[in-house]
């Protein structure tokens, strides 16, 4: 049996380019892909935190210590510069492999400042 878990993220990272007349994707900054273990062409999702959408695309990278988010193409149309997006990878894991999972999570602080990493999400509480 297989389980598709979360592979990597980036939380709350602030989009700095929307430009729709790219060839689609979304670039972001070649040291964060490199931290989080997201592969250039490997599909992401996107949730924007400001106007609720959701959306599929690929990551491409931009130059290391740009600090970029750029939506591009067709997704343009869901977020703009400013807003705030938690991107996301997921990956199929085998139970043997499940066994040491531990997904790589990048959280950003205002100005794309890299806060911390952690690989757990603290129990919610009531």
């Amino acid at each position: 049996m297989h389980a598709i878990m979360l592979k990597a993220k980036l939380h709350r990272a602030e989009v700095t380019h929307a430009v729709l007349d790219y060839e689609g994707s979304c670039a972001i900054d070649g040291e964060w892909l490199d931290l989080s273990g997201i592969r250039e062409y490997e599909q992401i999702q996107i949730y924007n935190v400001d106007n609720g959408e959701r959306f599929t695309t690929y990551a491409i990278r931009a130059e290391n210590g740009s600090r970029m988010i750029s939506v591009n193409g067709a997704a343009a149309h869901k977020a703009k510069v400013g807003d705030r997006v938690i991107i996301c990878a997921y990956a199929h894991y085998s139970e043997a492999e499940l066994a040491n999972f531990k997904p790589r999570m990048l959280y950003m602080a205002p100005g794309n400042e890299l806060s911390h990493t952690s690989n757990a999400i603290p129990v919610q509480v009531a």
